[in-house]
């Protein structure tokens, strides 16, 4: 279990700029939050021990790779109990144009943003999640424009 950290504000600088950029250089990184890169990547290592930086990964442009349709997905199960919860998210994880799922709270219980090819890729996907097992009802929102895409964690700075 790593040791817990007590975060200071050089390490919210690292983690917004991190959140910002996860391609950064350590010399970069340095420079902008002002230490020298053998103290920042010692801090970098320690977040990352901490748990505080999960992942990095690079954010693609789905429309340049022929991804240009973007849907929301709201699903209410018929049922809720712990099986068939487990049963629906092992189906989802095998979904590869399900990007993100969440787990909700009120009328629905999932929350998914997906992604597809085209309209007609969406219908069929739309159908395969529908006639899912436990699947109740479907709501779904086509997205029309991205008005704001940042990392999770609000970081002041």
């Amino acid at each position: 279990m790593p040791r817990p950290l007590t975060l200071d504000a050089i390490d919210w600088k690292i983690l917004g700029a991190l959140q910002a950029d996860g391609a950064l250089t350590n010399v970069e990184l340095a420079r902008r939050v002002g230490l020298t890169p053998p103290p920042c990547l010692r801090r970098l290592h320690a977040l990352q021990e901490a748990g505080y930086i999960e992942t990095y990964r690079a954010i693609l442009n789905a429309q340049k790779l022929g991804y240009s349709v973007v849907c929301f997905a709201f699903v209410h199960l018929a049922s809720q109990a712990e099986s068939d919860l487990a049963a629906f998210q092992k189906l989802v994880a095998g979904w590869a144009n399900v990007r993100e799922c969440w787990t909700l709270s009120g009328d629905f219980d999932f929350l998914m943003k997906c992604v597809t090819e085209d309209l007609p890729s969406l219908q069929t996907f739309i159908a395969d999640l529908t006639a899912a097992p436990n699947v109740r009802n479907v709501r779904t929102a086509l997205a029309l424009g991205k008005v704001k895409d940042e990392g999770l964690v609000p970081i002041a700075g």
